[in-house]
């Protein structure tokens, strides 16, 4: 499985212990952002309809319902580069 914060690949032998933690960034690999489950489309974002409301995704949780994601460094939330720059090319006057 791949950490939905950095995108490195974690090896895990037989399942994600609930104090897992990435070997890049030491984030936490039982949280639902790495989930299977986890979907923002959905009701309170997972797509297991008896699993119990988790409020921070990107926290360590003990859902029972867990599976590790495939495609978690698809979704990950790194910062930008250079935010300024970033906000300087979209609102570039036109001449």
């Amino acid at each position: 499985m791949n950490c939905f914060h950095c995108g490195r690949a974690a090896v895990i032998q037989e399942r994600v212990g609930f104090r897992d933690h990435c070997p890049g960034c030491d984030r936490p690999l039982h949280a639902c952002r790495n989930c299977g489950f986890f979907d923002p489309g959905y009701n309170n974002q997972c797509r297991e309809n008896q699993a119990e409301l988790v409020a921070d995704k990107q926290r360590p949780n003990f859902c029972e319902y867990f599976i590790p994601a495939k495609n978690a460094a698809a979704c990950a939330t790194q910062p930008a580069a250079n935010p300024r720059a970033t906000l300087d090319a979209l609102f570039r006057k036109k001449s």
